[in-house]
């Protein structure tokens, strides 16, 4: 079973289980399956009951929350060997969308949670990440409240240049990869209107900190200048 789900898993280092000792994983996997989302497809629904959590192989996948009006607000991402779903909770907080082709290792929950009672170093995994997650949430709420459009965008893009695991043509090369999210999903998340995040972009883009490429497509030039702004 382990050869089967783990030996060519892309984040098998980096995600949650990894953690564990083949023996483990033989057990765990008992419980494991892959599940493929194309873009736009739900993998649980705010509100819903929470029945699975797992581990994202790739692709990524956004958090998002409904206004009382019926806005939706993307309030987070998740890119691969992020942890999907929350343990010991009976229903989602928010709704979990694919953003592209998506692939995932998913377990039932109770039985997962259960997994996670008989193995302490990955439920202490769990929670620094559960941890880290709620500082990059106090550094979100910062950015929101502090920070320029331009310094926004400018943090945004070097996060996701890092998380992504965007292709070099060379060994020390400029980075490009693909945007996950529309221009009108980037200015939800970072409190900014489509035309600002346009503007900014070109903005950028002619001072030679990045290129753009088709609809989603950026490559990052100058990482110092990026860092700069």
């Amino acid at each position: 079973m382990t050869a089967q789900l783990c030996s060519d898993c892309a984040v098998r280092d980096r995600a949650l289980c990894a953690s564990l000792d083949d023996v483990e994983l033989d057990a765990l996997n008992t419980l494991g399956q892959k599940r493929r989302l194309a873009r736009g497809e739900t993998l649980q629904w705010a509100g819903e009951e929470s029945l699975v959590c797992g581990n994202l192989i790739s692709g990524v996948l956004k958090l998002s929350a409904t206004t009382p009006d019926g806005r939706e607000q993307v309030v987070g991402l998740l890119y691969p060997a992020d942890f999907v779903g929350r343990p010991w909770a009976d229903h989602a907080d928010f709704t979990i969308t694919a953003l592209g082709d998506v692939e995932l290792c998913v377990f039932p929950r109770g039985p997962f949670e259960r997994v996670l009672e008989d193995h302490v170093h990955m439920e202490r995994l769990l929670l620094q990440r559960t941890l880290a997650a709620l500082d990059e949430a106090r550094g979100r709420m910062l950015t929101l409240a502090r920070l320029s459009a331009r310094e926004k965008l400018a943090g945004f893009l070097l996060d996701l240049a890092d998380r992504s695991h965007g292709c070099r043509a060379t060994a020390f090369g400029p980075v490009t990869f693909d945007l996950p999210l529309t221009r009108g999903e980037m200015a939800e998340v970072l409190g900014l209107t489509i035309e600002t995040v346009s503007r900014q972009l070109s903005k950028l883009k002619a001072e030679g900190a990045i290129n753009l490429m088709g609809a989603r497509g950026i490559t990052i030039r100058d990482r110092a200048k990026l860092e700069a702004a």
